[in-house]
């Protein structure tokens, strides 16, 4: 590659307060592509080689599909302001290093990439132990084969480029949110005698046993601190929402595509989770002993267990079936994300710069290769402790404006600071579950104090903030959708754009 030659600062018009113009370019004589002001980040003079080849039925799905986890089936406006204003590579990473602090934003950067290698792990893992449910031996040596097929399936989907990466989560975002509508109308059916048994279980179990259990305590104490220790798990299942930021920089007319999907995406996410928790507190007891079999499979699914017992036998192995796809696109999705997140730290001098190279079709390859080298830590599940070593990997993560911010960074807190609470009751303490709970707050720490002695950023006022070089105006990011050619092609538009 040539080298690159440093560009002058982009005009502005204050009446739109956008770029309109301005600067140098240069070509690459090797790649062929203008390198203009907007794809040439002004601090690293590093050149922005990913390209939008994302469709926006891939956004939308994207953006379901990373809140539709296994978690659910077993066990974001802010965000998205920022990435319509500056659909660029990086993210929400970017946005904090750009527009809050240069240390914290290294010290999240850093963090949220050695959290989401280590989850890739995790999620072959849960996938491979998904299988299970039909391999009864399930063997090292079988368990190491769907290991190797599982990682390897996931790598090749993101080495093939963004389209084929966006294809498949749109096909795995289709399964999951199938499966979620079977669960529910499923469901339903059972509970009001539909099943072979033609049992109508109504709202028997809201009666005896009742609708909250208690938790560590009796009386209304216990029934709260079950409530709040079953919020702070769901939060943990909307992880995957700020996904949509990541892949602001490879979707085609991204300020449209973003824009649907924030706006759509909590009410379909709301609808859907209020419902599932609403039929599933129909159809099992919360004391159910069944509930707390650690199988890893679909077995520990309270609507497997309420199926089985309406004696619909075939709907369980379905719903295993489903949820592994949701385990693998998970891995899949991890991928795509800390690559893309490697890429963007790289791209502002955050990570070593080899980092940043693309190739000619715009993929980011050695962020890609080197994240692929963590799937290897799924092997370790194949010694004794691999549901510890499942557990641990796990827990390592944990419009109106600002008022949205504010209720947001509120309810964090919460969940941050009280993640771990049952250590500190009575006969609950352990300095395992402390440390697991916990240890992100001091790496965070270190990561921002360590970069803050290094390289002493200055903190920068609100009128001093960097709110348009690398920004693209919408004219760069614009694109004209094709005409529907028939009545399928506009069902689908309906329902996915």
């Amino acid at each position: 590659m040539s080298t690159i030659t440093p560009v002058s600062p982009p005009v502005y018009d204050d009446d739109k307060i956008l770029p309109v113009g301005g600067g140098t370019t240069t070509v690459d004589e090797d790649l062929g592509f203008v390198k203009d002001d907007v794809r040439v980040d002004v601090h690293t003079n590093l050149y922005d080689g990913v390209q939008r080849k994302m469709e926006q039925r891939h956004m939308q799905m994207i953006a379901l599909a990373g809140t539709l986890g296994t978690g659910l089936f077993l066990g974001m406006v802010c965000v998205g302001e920022m990435a319509v204003y500056a659909p660029i590579s990086g993210g929400y990473i970017h946005f904090i290093e750009r527009w809050l602090n240069p240390s914290v934003g290294f010290a999240v950067g850093w963090q949220v990439c050695f959290q989401y290698c280590l989850f890739l792990s995790s999620e072959v893992i849960a996938a491979s132990i998904l299988i299970s449910y039909w391999d009864q031996s399930f063997t090292i040596p079988h368990q190491a084969g769907y290991v190797i097929a599982l990682g390897f399936g996931a790598a090749a989907i993101n080495f093939f480029g963004v389209r084929w990466f966006g294809e498949s989560e749109f096909f795995f975002a289709f399964i999951k949110i199938a499966l979620v509508i079977g669960l529910i109308i499923a469901g339903i059916v059972v509970d009001l005698g539909g099943g072979p048994n033609h049992d109508r279980i109504g709202f028997r179990y809201w009666k005896d046993p009742g609708a909250f259990a208690e938790y560590h305590f009796a009386g209304d104490l216990g029934k709260f601190l079950g409530f709040f220790t079953n919020l702070l798990q769901a939060a943990g299942s909307f992880a995957g929402i700020e996904s949509i930021a990541v892949a602001a920089a490879e979707v085609k007319n991204s300020r449209v595509a973003l824009t649907k999907a924030i706006k759509r995406l909590f009410w379909r996410i709301t609808i859907f989770y209020i419902l599932l928790i609403f039929v599933v507190g129909l159809l099992v007891p919360y004391n159910d002993s069944s509930l707390s079999q650690s199988t890893g499979t679909a077995a520990s699914s309270p609507f497997v267990i309420a199926f089985q017992r309406a004696g619909i036998k075939a709907l369980p192995s379905i719903i295993n079936a489903a949820v592994l796809t949701s385990a693998f696109s998970a891995g899949s999705s991890l991928m795509y994300s800390v690559s893309r997140m490697l890429y963007g730290l790289s791209l502002r001098g955050y990570a070593p710069s080899i980092l940043a190279k693309t190739t000619k079709k715009g993929l980011p390859i050695v962020s890609l290769s080197f994240v692929t080298l963590f799937y290897g830590l799924s092997f370790m599940t194949l010694s004794k402790g691999a549901s510890k070593l499942l557990n641990w990997l796990s827990n390592l993560n944990a419009l109106l404006q600002p008022w949205p911010a504010y209720w947001v960074i509120f309810w964090s807190s919460i969940i941050i600071i009280f993640n771990g609470w049952e250590v500190f009751t009575k006969g609950y303490w352990n300095p395992s579950d402390f440390v697991i709970a916990y240890i992100t707050i001091p790496v965070f720490s270190v990561l921002i104090l360590g970069y803050w002695i290094v390289k002493r950023p200055r903190h920068l006022k609100i009128d001093e903030l960097d709110m348009y070089s690398n920004i693209p105006i919408d004219e760069e990011v614009s694109y004209e959708e094709p005409p529907p050619k028939n009545w399928g092609v506009k069902v689908v538009n309906f329902l996915f754009t």
